[in-house]
């Protein structure tokens, strides 16, 4: 799992913003019903974030990421993977996730993906991004290539090379891609070499995709957490860099 179930965003709330917020089920062109939390401002937001969590789905941090895009003026849904298998109920801490994580595709993903989309354009988002983190940071570069019509996808320590079924991964289908890239990397991470991070930003470069990889030298997979005060400086760089991304191609 990327984060403790205690963990947080490293992301300070903005004390007295205004935003709604509520946990609803969301359903996918397949018929699938899945656990889904929105955000929003109190004003209407033109601009909308759909958040792809790590492996356990969706849990607190990913709420609270959302509270947070909504206090600055961002509507956002952050989705859970597991509604085929596991159903849209909410689940303890005691989850087993690997399971369900061993039973998805990113057909699926990315049809969930569309419902979120669409769950943020109906009350009048007109542009559209999706971040994602660790497993939700590989399918938000691919929901790039998926037809969503996104102004960009944000990855944290993401893999982007092929999957384990030997799929192709976001720098496989760099080509297909549609939307800038934001690729927010640990540079000490085992799980994704530095070599693989270059990769992606070779391959986006060679398929013109607008796109910045940014690799933190030393910080590990889900350096991104408020309990990692080594990497602070990281955290606060990232956010500052998806902030600047979203105001950039918004």
């Amino acid at each position: 799992m990327c984060f403790d179930l205690d963990s947080t965003p490293p992301v300070p709330a903005i004390s007295g913003a205004a935003v709604s917020h509520e946990a609803l089920v969301l359903e996918a062109a397949d018929g699938n019903r899945f656990a889904a939390f929105v955000a929003a401002p109190e004003e209407h937001a033109r601009v909308g974030v759909v958040i792809l969590p790590d492996v356990r789905g969706l849990y607190r941090f990913y709420e609270e990421l959302a509270l947070r895009f909504a206090e600055r003026g961002y509507a956002a849904v952050a989705f859970d993977y597991f509604g085929r298998t596991a159903g849209a109920e909410k689940r303890g801490d005691d989850f087993e996730y690997m399971p369900h994580v061993q039973q998805t595709t990113p057909e699926s993903v990315q049809a969930d993906v569309a419902a979120s989309v669409a769950a943020l354009r109906s009350p009048g988002c007109e542009t559209i991004f999706t971040v994602g983190f660790c497993m939700g940071g590989r399918h938000s570069w691919l929901a790039a290539a998926s037809g969503h019509d996104l102004a960009g996808a944000i990855g944290f320590y993401g893999r982007p090379g092929p999957g384990n079924d030997g799929s192709p991964g976001p720098a496989q289908r760099a080509a297909e891609m549609t939307a800038p890239i934001l690729a927010l990397q640990g540079g000490d991470d085992p799980g994704i070499p530095v070599d693989e991070s270059q990769a992606f930003d070779e391959a986006l470069t060679a398929a013109g995709v607008e796109h910045e990889v940014v690799v933190y030298a030393g910080a590990p997979h889900s350096f991104f957490d408020r309990k990692y005060e080594d990497f602070a400086a990281d955290s606060e760089d990232a956010w500052n860099r998806v902030l600047a991304f979203i105001e950039r191609y918004s």
